[in-house]
């Protein structure tokens, strides 16, 4: 091991003890001071307690980078296939309420921001699936009340004078156990249906990884058993919708919809979605209009 780090300290140590002070300062920041100065500065590789620090920051950054699009496979399912068939708006519901109680007790605790980035981000993507859901469902009126209620939701968490951070503790104990209890209708539904529908395999098997990812960057950075029994558990559950996932893989009941890029249908659910689909006809409508409709001014 000594010879390697000689080996590493003559090669890079030239390059680290030289880095831009925006480079250096981010590094020493997400390491800390001392553990900067032993991998960094020194090259000491043999620092197993910074390493495994090191190692946490790494998978920390990577899970919040990949939670930014985690979620769009199942987004281009459900706009291509039209369809909810397979997903369990009540699973998105639960997820969704633990998410936003987990974000607001990280922010309001000031843990870093890559132990917990994507659940921000993945909340975002959970409020537009389980709008699509409800859309195609025929309970398209429920989204408005959907998203009010968990703006006002979040907003409560937040502001202090309205919920005490004692409060918000035991919300937090509730969040692990919605967050368990999200994974269950989604298993259910599956077994019920014989198939996952237009269940993303991306997104379940990328959760999976993350969940066992967030139990190692729990241990290292996070002293708070709250948190990591919820990543636990919800690994657990993961774990099953993810065998649910293989053995259903051939079903009839298991879709095929693509999932890695808009169709025309698709693109025309997107529009209607986000209200462009009659803004772009009424367009149409006047252009073709101003072409056709013959004009009643009198020439002189």
């Amino acid at each position: 091991m000594e010879a390697l780090e000689q080996t590493l300290r003559s090669a890079l140590q030239p390059i680290t003890h030289n880095l831009p002070k925006p480079i250096s300062d981010t590094a020493a920041s997400l390491l800390g001071d001392s553990c900067y100065r032993s991998l960094v500065h020194n090259i000491n590789i043999s620092d197993a307690a910074c390493m495994k620090l090191a190692v946490s920051k790494a998978l920390g950054i990577a899970i919040v980078g990949a939670s930014a699009v985690v979620k769009i496979p199942q987004l281009l399912k459900l706009l291509n296939s039209q369809s909810a068939e397979g997903i369990s708006f009540l699973s998105y519901a639960l997820e969704t309420a633990s998410f936003l109680i987990s974000l607001m007790y990280n922010v309001r605790n000031g843990f870093p921001f890559s132990t917990y980035g994507e659940v921000a981000l993945i909340a975002i993507q959970n409020v537009a699936i389980s709008v699509l859901v409800l859309q195609y469902s025929g309970k398209g009126p429920a989204a408005a009340v959907f998203v009010a209620g968990l703006a006002a939701a979040g907003y409560a968490m937040y502001n202090n004078n309205i919920t005490s951070m004692g409060m918000l503790q035991y919300l937090q104990a509730g969040a692990g156990l919605l967050g368990v209890a999200s994974k269950v209708p989604q298993i259910a539904t599956i077994f019920q249906q014989g198939g996952t529908g237009q269940l993303s395999a991306f997104a379940v098997f990328n959760y999976l990884l993350g969940s066992l990812s967030r139990i190692f960057t729990t241990l290292q950075e996070v002293p708070d058993k709250l948190i990591l029994y919820g990543f636990i558990a919800g690994f657990a559950l993961n774990a099953i919708i993810a065998a649910q996932m293989v053995y259903f893989w051939n079903s009839p009941k298991s879709s095929a919809t693509t999932q890695t890029k808009l169709n025309p249908n698709g693109e025309k659910a997107a529009r209607h979605a986000v209200g462009m689909d009659g803004q772009a006809k009424g367009i149409s409508t006047g252009s073709q209009r101003g072409k056709t409709t013959p004009s009643t001014r009198r020439r002189g």
